[in-house]
């Protein structure tokens, strides 16, 4: 399997996986819809399916994760400023939002019995971690530089397809829209849905052009992006 293979089955897993685990959050949690409503009734029902819950959001931190082999990897195709930027950008994006996921399968279960025991510090507790760690660290920054790594992927892939470098852009402009969702702009919610809709049919489209292996190939690597592929990086 060569270099650019390897890339797009990560873009594709991260792309499928996202939104087949956001499907069966939605079926057991009520998710997103589920953070409208009061702590003690998220706290009530995320342990009345706390198991599938708990599965769900690790695997949903995990295809986050995702994020840092692809920007590594969608990186060493172009040396150029953005492309460095976005490397930085696209690793940050994974960081925050795995940490803003994670909270559900690391810290949330231990709050939930708590709660259930009537202990209320437990409630005030689950909503500060809601609003600093979910709301305003895994989501508001984490659409933001989700929305400049793929901008800068796009400046950088200038000989990209213009249909495809237009899609990109759309879909991080919706995708930031989401960061007025903390500040309680109506609708910002609706078009950061539809931008990650969008954004997952554009890393698809991503790996489809990289598995033909005609449009994009890696240039030489900036030495930032050499040194993170190096096995010694890794170790």
């Amino acid at each position: 399997m060569s270099k650019n293979q390897v890339t797009a089955a990560l873009l594709i897993t991260a792309a499928v996986g996202m939104n087949v685990v956001f499907g069966v959050l939605g079926a057991v949690f009520d998710y997103p819809n589920v953070l409208a409503k009061p702590a003690v009734d998220q706290l009530t029902m995320f342990r009345h399916n706390e198991v599938a819950v708990v599965t769900c959001f690790a695997l949903l931190a995990l295809t986050a994760a995702l994020l840092i082999p692809i920007a590594i990897r969608v990186g060493a195709m172009a040396s150029s400023r953005p492309m460095r930027v976005a490397v930085v950008a696209g690793i940050a994006a994974s960081v925050v939002q795995a940490i803003g996921l994670a909270r559900w399968p690391i810290v949330v279960p231990f709050l939930a019995d708590r709660a259930a025991h009537g202990d209320t510090r437990a409630v005030s507790q689950f909503e500060l971690l809601s609003n600093i760690v979910g709301g305003w660290i895994g989501e508001t920054v984490g659409y933001l530089l989700t929305a400049t790594w793929t901008v800068l992927v796009v400046v950088a892939l200038a000989h990209m397809p213009q249909w495809f470098r237009v899609t990109g852009v759309v879909s991080a402009a919706l995708i930031a829209v989401g960061a007025l969702v903390e500040f309680g702009v109506a609708g910002a919610d609706i078009a950061n849905f539809l931008g990650y809709v969008i954004w997952s049919g554009w890393l698809i489209a991503f790996a489809v052009l990289l598995r033909t292996e005609r449009t994009v190939r890696p240039s030489v690597l900036a030495p930032e992006v050499a040194a993170m592929l190096t096995p010694s990086s890794f170790r």
